[in-house]
């Protein structure tokens, strides 16, 4: 279990901590560190600088690792639709670099598709160059059409675009690059959130303007899912513009009625204590936006300080799916996951927070990421390994839908508008008998 981490009361619990692996693989060794998740039923996917592990997660207690797919490129980024697994691999491969045992041409960059049918040993099946490489990658499913369509970031460099990649559903080895959406900035897009449903939209964190774009059927028209059609820009005062705290748009993601537009940014890149008390409002804050016109609805700011020890930012972050509220689950490096409800937007406040003491010695780490997928809280940690929470408040849990899978990246449906009627609530059954586990909390300070 995760130790030396001041929390909430009682609203938090932890499950058993799976740690990352310490075997060296042949060729250039990357570091092992852990980044984004994906989901589905019972297996989490949890990217890594070195590939990614699929973990059993059927027992919220006890999650089990089923595999460790060796793959040296940086970043690790990931996408999951049933037998498919998309990989970003970063920057440039060097000498001797390789992916699941095949050698990777020196200089490739891009993505790397996986046939996971036999979750114990994932297949390499196919690679798709790109220009710029891969940073992150959103899936949208177009079952349709037999295939999926992946949103490919760069996140920098002269790369203004967004890579629209296709993947076949029934043979992923021929994948390949259909063409590339400009962007309205001279920046790279580092994430992009997508919600479907009645709403079709993608939002690209891109430098100090995220680009909103039209993808499908809604009040707008132009736009697919192949060929967006773009909307307008959203800036944010101190936000990529100011030099003492240099850094850009990094996510976005919406609620799931799709009124409202989520926006994180990563000062100093995600190393440095960008949440100390001294630091301004605005590098650690996330920010609310009306999607229909992009006016900023309000803020969120993180209340606690951190040390000059501790790399912060605001990351990565899901919306708990739940009609009547908004709630937004989210991992802040080394300020750890918070939960935030914003209902309403202009005056958001914090439901519960695990935040950890400082890691010695100083290095780059905490909470990658951390999303809510079937009533959990499942944080990536960048050196531990996969952390499991379980909220308190049994009438987020009983409210909130139980789903087949999370691309947290992607909102596959939509939700009546916040001020609609609730319903009723939904069965308590917590996937894998996940209950509460006693924590050791050790408060570093009041809340």
């Amino acid at each position: 279990m995760t130790s030396g981490r001041a929390s909430s009361f009682a609203r938090w619990a932890t499950a058993r901590t799976l740690r990352a692996s310490s075997w060296t693989p042949p060729g250039p060794a990357p570091s092992e560190v852990n980044s984004d998740l994906a989901f589905w039923g019972d297996y989490a996917f949890n990217g890594n600088y070195d590939g990614f592990r699929i973990v059993d997660i059927s027992d919220g207690q006890d999650p089990v690792e089923i595999s460790h797919t060796r793959c040296q490129g940086n970043q690790g980024d990931i996408v999951v639709w049933d037998k498919i697994l998309v990989r970003s691999w970063n920057s440039p491969a060097v000498a001797g670099a390789t992916c699941d045992g095949q050698p990777v041409a020196t200089g490739f960059e891009g993505l790397h598709v996986f046939d996971i049918t036999n979750p114990a040993d994932p297949t390499l099946v196919d690679s798709v160059q790109l220009p710029c490489g891969s940073h992150t990658a959103t899936g949208v499913p177009d079952v349709a059409n037999g295939r999926l369509i992946v949103y490919n970031q760069a996140s920098g460099g002269p790369c203004f675009f967004v890579d629209i990649v296709e993947v076949p559903l029934a043979d992923p080895a021929n994948s390949r690059l259909l063409r590339q959406q400009s962007l309205e900035v001279e920046n790279g897009c580092h994430d992009s959130g997508v919600i479907l449903g009645d709403v079709n939209l993608m939002a690209c964190a891109s430098g100090s303007k995220a680009n909103v774009f039209d993808i499908g059927e809604n009040e707008w028209e132009g736009g697919s899912i192949t060929r967006p059609s773009f909307l307008y820009t959203i800036e944010e005062s101190g936000v990529g513009t100011t030099p003492e705290h240099p850094g850009n748009w990094h996510s976005a993601t919406f609620t799931w009625d799709g009124e409202v537009l989520i926006l994180g940014w990563e000062p100093m890149g995600g190393s440095g204590p960008e949440c100390e008390a001294t630091d301004p409002a605005f590098t650690k804050s996330a920010f609310f936006y009306d999607v229909r016109t992009g006016a900023k609805l309000g803020q969120w700011t993180l209340p606690r300080p951190q040390t000059a020890e501790e790399n912060c930012t605001i990351h990565n972050y899901n919306i708990v799916p739940i009609n009547g509220r908004y709630i937004m689950t989210g991992g802040h490096y080394q300020a750890g996951t918070w939960m935030v409800d914003f209902t309403d937007p202009s005056s958001p406040f914090t439901l519960a927070y695990s935040d950890p003491r400082p890691i010695v010695p100083t290095q780059l780490g905490g909470a990658w990421s951390s999303y809510w997928y079937n009533r959990a809280i499942y944080e990536s940690s960048i050196t531990e390994g996969i952390n499991i929470f379980r909220y308190q408040e049994r009438r987020v849990r009983r409210r909130s839908l139980l789903l087949d899978h999370l691309n947290p990246q992607t909102q596959e449906f939509s939700l009546p508008a916040a001020g609609a009627d609730e319903g009723d609530e939904v069965g308590d059954d917590e996937p894998g008998g996940l209950s509460a586990v006693p924590a050791n909390r050790h408060p570093r300070g009041s809340a």
